[in-house]
């Protein structure tokens, strides 16, 4: 890519930050029904999955595409979505739909052509975030919850690349989960307005000691839906052993060490850039998988 001087060329980096590259870890969902369900190791089951973490991360970048178009206007006022490629000038937007349109398309069609059920899940969440795009955003809890459910499509999405039964227990973790992520996000735009400018109507629906206790409930509640499921007797006799309940601890650490960012370093911010900046964070994920992964495939 060449450099850019005026509206609608691109300099290095600009189409990455469009798609919103950084925020494709949130697909990595699509490969939990495979891991935990010890599929991952069957003949094609991990080139379907990656296949389909490319299908979704497009799909996502398309609708980012439409969601940052349509709030441009807004987004001028915030302290860091104001650098935004769209909102910062970067980018023409007469260009954005037909980006977003090839995007959505490739993510289909790529998607139909590993699994067609795959192809359905994807056209749902395209269609359910195009509405909170448009509508739904602006609605307080429903905002939360809608993006929960994003979540939950990717888990089912896996569960369909993996060909995998997809458990209540992944289910109601993913969802409360994502719940707490998505309040995160929402505690992080409260302290960006500095209590000030109203950055997006939802907020009228939150304050800051509403979501501080929103996200202290759920995070208790993941935690012990977490451990109900490692000390599940379906869950011990499917996966063949009764060590699952250690990785409890490394969700403990990660809870803790998230509000220990919010509440005391005051370090809030996108959950999705706190797991790549935040090396505690990253070193509670990675041994939480290293230690699921020796249980499921090596024990």
């Amino acid at each position: 890519m060449g450099s850019q001087n005026a509206h609608g060329s691109f300099r290095s980096g600009t189409l990455l930050r469009m798609l919103r590259v950084q925020q494709w870890i949130k697909n990595a969902f699509v490969f939990f029904p495979a891991f935990f369900g010890e599929a991952i190791t069957r003949e094609a089951v991990l080139e379907r999955t990656v296949l389909g973490f490319f299908c979704f991360s497009l799909a996502a970048s398309a609708v980012y595409l439409l969601n940052d178009l349509r709030d441009m206007e807004q987004d001028r006022l915030h302290p860091v979505k104001r650098l935004r490629p769209i909102a910062s000038g970067e980018v023409d937007p007469a260009h954005v739909p037909w980006i977003s349109g090839l995007l959505a398309l490739a993510a289909l069609w790529g998607a139909w052509l590993v699994e067609p059920r795959f192809a359905w899940v994807l056209a749902a969440y395209m269609a359910m975030n195009v509405l909170y795009s448009l509508w739904l955003k602006h609605v307080p809890i429903v905002d939360v919850a809608i993006i929960a459910a994003g979540f939950l499509l990717r888990v089912h999405a896996g569960g369909i690349l993996a060909r995998v039964p997809v458990s209540e227990w992944i289910e109601l973790i993913t969802f409360l989960l994502a719940l707490f992520l998505a309040l995160a996000k929402r505690r992080d735009d409260l302290v960006q307005s500095g209590g000030g400018k109203e950055l997006r109507p939802s907020l009228r629906g939150y304050n800051l000691p509403f979501v501080d206790a929103s996200m202290i409930t759920l995070a208790a509640l993941v935690v012990q839906s977490y451990i109900m499921y490692t000390v599940s007797s379906e869950v011990t006799g499917r996966l063949g052993s009764d060590k699952v309940y250690i990785t409890s601890g490394f969700v403990v650490l990660g809870m803790m060490r998230y509000f220990q960012l919010t509440l005391v370093e005051q370090r809030t911010g996108d959950p999705s850039k706190l797991v790549f900046k935040d090396r505690p964070i990253r070193l509670i994920i990675l041994g939480w998988l290293l230690t699921f992964a020796i249980i499921l495939y090596a024990i």
